[in-house]
């Protein structure tokens, strides 16, 4: 499972960890990355070992200082594209794992970087965590999901502000606006983030998954909706029916 280009993956007992593994260039998210990401979370949401996955970034400077320009601004012929994103979307697959993911973020967390930590349900940043969407000034959009998952952590004024005058915000103001849950020093950064994977892995693996579902999928339906998916998963989870097999369906 470590046999990856760009990545870094490693199991500790429930905990799956992936790092980002291009410091040499800030961990820019590249083609290879993505396919190394693809195909790594595609195992992870089918091994039941792996209770939470833990992502950060490799090296001192960044967890991921955006997209590899060189390469996405490269556009491939229409078809290709097209087949491309079908049989490979990451962002879909990301936004769809039933395990809770954590970032853990330093340093630079631009462009593409925003778009994988706010992928994940809890983001804990250091002190040093700097935070941008530069895609405007460089004449496209956030596209990997930012345009969506920015306004529903901030709200549409702050995440238009972040990405139409490329203001970036430090550790300090993320947490004031709700873009991430924590921060604590660099030091403690990656000590903390195994520190709450173990607490959410302690528990009973269908009842993390069911809480998550509800909450996420909740979002998208009128509160009555999300008020019946709860109660389901919530029977599901108190055996009024003979398992809880079956609520990965609902």
């Amino acid at each position: 499972m470590n046999a990856f280009e760009t990545l870094i993956y490693e199991k500790r007992g429930l905990i799956g960890g992936v790092t980002l593994n291009r410091p040499e260039v800030l961990n820019i998210h590249n083609m290879a990355m993505r396919d190394d990401l693809f195909e790594v979370l595609s195992a992870i949401r089918e091994d039941d070992e792996v209770r939470v996955v833990l992502f950060k970034g490799a090296g001192e400077k960044a967890f991921c200082a955006g997209a590899d320009l060189k390469e996405f601004l490269t556009a491939p012929p229409p078809t290709a594209a097209r087949d491309v994103r079908f049989d490979a979307d990451l962002w879909n697959l990301f936004t769809n794992m039933p395990q809770p993911l954590i970032a853990a973020v330093h340093g630079y967390c631009l462009g593409s970087g925003i778009e994988i930590a706010l992928c994940c349900d809890l983001v804990i940043a250091s002190e040093d965590a700097k935070f941008g969407l530069p895609e405007v000034g460089l004449g496209i959009i956030p596209a990997a999901g930012g345009t969506q998952t920015v306004p529903r952590a901030v709200g549409n004024a702050l995440a238009l502000e972040m990405m139409l005058t490329n203001r970036w915000i430090d550790a300090a103001e993320a947490l004031r606006i709700g873009l991430v849950n924590r921060v604590v020093s660099k030091d403690r950064l990656f000590a903390e983030a195994e520190e709450s994977a173990d607490r959410i892995a302690a528990h009973d693996p269908k009842v993390i998954r069911s809480a998550k579902k509800a909450v996420l999928r909740g979002l998208d339906l009128s509160l009555d909706q999300g008020l019946e998916l709860e109660r389901r998963l919530a029977l599901r989870i108190n055996h009024s029916f003979p398992s809880a097999e079956g609520v990965n369906e609902i």
